[in-house]
């Protein structure tokens, strides 16, 4: 099986312009990203797809490999997908967020080895969250699933809703999937969902048309940069766990 692994990588951002190209001691944050996904066992090329020149030569800089792409796509996916289009031989594509500069290499291979079932057309990864703060927030997506890990459903809002309290743990959606590449291209052509456009958030348009979408509990560690104290806080577990 043929795998690929996609970094999007956008130059703006709302909260911290310019995030891809920010310094994580010493090197552009979406080149942490491509250097830790590359060590996936399980990845045959990895690739940073931006329509932005300053990201695109960053990477190649740092002697990865990037795509330039559109620059009016509507979403993450259909960047994906026309990465997905040049690789026709590629099985399984991954799609890692360029702001994930701690994202474990083995992940990536524990959503490629999911595709062993040839039933599966998609897969992503959750957490357990239990602070109340960061389970309000509605910036932390939720996600229930089946007693197959087969998600049920993706909100905003509190899910499953506590009405007695401690009975199950609350899943925090991690933004990292895995596609079949015939079911990528296939779903980057389907029109925006009703669930899809009242929670903003992509991924019910697969649920809404009938197909599963698969959960990988994982307890690694997650944090994302969307915030310039978050860009501190990754330079410092950088520093002081001296990660390469």
């Amino acid at each position: 099986m043929k795998s690929i692994c996609v970094i999007p990588a956008r130059y703006s951002s709302t909260r911290l312009p310019g995030k891809p190209l920010k310094d994580i001691c010493g090197v552009p944050m979406v080149c942490r990203v491509y250097e830790r996904a590359s060590r996936a066992k399980s990845v045959d090329a990895v690739i940073v797809a931006t329509d932005d020149e300053r990201i695109f030569r960053a990477v190649e800089k740092f002697s990865g490999r990037a795509m330039m792409t559109r620059a009016d796509h509507k979403t993450g996916t259909d960047r994906l997908a026309e990465v997905a289009e040049k690789f026709p031989d590629c099985d399984v594509v991954v799609n890692v967020q360029g702001d994930e500069p701690l994202i474990e290499p083995a992940l990536i291979d524990e959503l490629v080895a999911a595709f062993a079932d040839e039933n599966l057309q998609m897969a992503t990864v959750a957490s357990e969250m239990t602070d109340a703060e960061e389970i309000a927030n509605p910036n932390n997506v939720k996600v229930v699933v089946d007693a197959q890990s087969n998600a049920l459903y993706f909100s905003r809002a509190p899910i499953p809703f506590p009405r007695n309290e401690g009975i199950l743990p609350v899943l925090k959606h991690i933004g990292i999937y895995a596609y079949r590449r015939k079911f990528l291209l296939d779903y980057a052509r389907m029109e925006p969902t009703p669930l899809e456009k009242t929670e903003s958030l992509e991924q019910l348009r697969a649920l809404e048309n009938g197909y599963a979408i698969r959960v990988i509990k994982s307890s690694c560690r997650f944090v994302g940069v969307d915030t310039a104290q978050d860009l501190q806080r990754v330079n410092e577990i950088y520093r002081r766990e001296e990660i390469s």
